[in-house]
């Protein structure tokens, strides 16, 4: 196996858990959702670092690191929040709970691309979508014996869509 390809397997390995989430979501398994896709931020802190490690960072790698981070903090979490919180009843025809599934994912793909279109200098515009993503599914998970009131999750689906497309600066850890 070529070096250039092992940090891909880590980009891969984040998208699988978040394909896996979605499916464990599907299977009213929340608490393996939430699980899911916290693995897959710990897995994307080390795509990247290997990649710089080993000498083989690439358009392609950064590019695929954004599609799997679309999958693994924008859609699966906002699916997670999404049948957890029964948003189906938000508004008419369940109208404002589509609006909030679709808003999440949306606004971390803006901030993924803006992100992949500027130089990085060590400071983050807007929060990334894997932190936005993580602190979803932590929420989540928080919520599986004693549910906190919709207003919570809704008030959170909201600041974080806004926060990841916010000029908001956030120094890189």
């Amino acid at each position: 196996m070529r070096k250039s390809c092992i940090p891909n397997i880590f980009t891969f390995i984040n998208l699988s858990c978040g394909v896996l989430s979605i499916l464990s979501v599907m299977y009213d398994r929340i608490d393996f959702a939430s699980i899911f896709i916290l693995i897959a931020g710990l897995v994307d802190r080390y795509d990247g670092r290997v990649a710089r490690f080993l000498n083989v960072s690439s358009d392609l790698g950064k590019e695929l690191d954004s599609l799997a981070d679309l999958v693994s903090f924008g859609v699966a979490p906002s699916i997670l929040i999404y049948i957890l919180f029964e948003f189906t009843n938000l508004g008419p025809k369940g109208s404002i709970g589509i609006i909030l599934l679709l808003l999440f994912p949306i606004c971390g793909a803006f901030r993924l691309a803006r992100y992949n279109t500027s130089d990085f200098d060590g400071v983050f515009t807007g929060i990334p979508i894997t932190i936005a993503g993580c602190l979803l599914a932590l929420f989540a998970l928080f919520n599986l014996k004693a549910q906190s009131p919709i207003y919570i999750a809704i008030i959170l689906m909201l600041t974080f869509s806004y926060l990841m497309i916010s000029n908001f600066k956030l120094k890189k850890l």
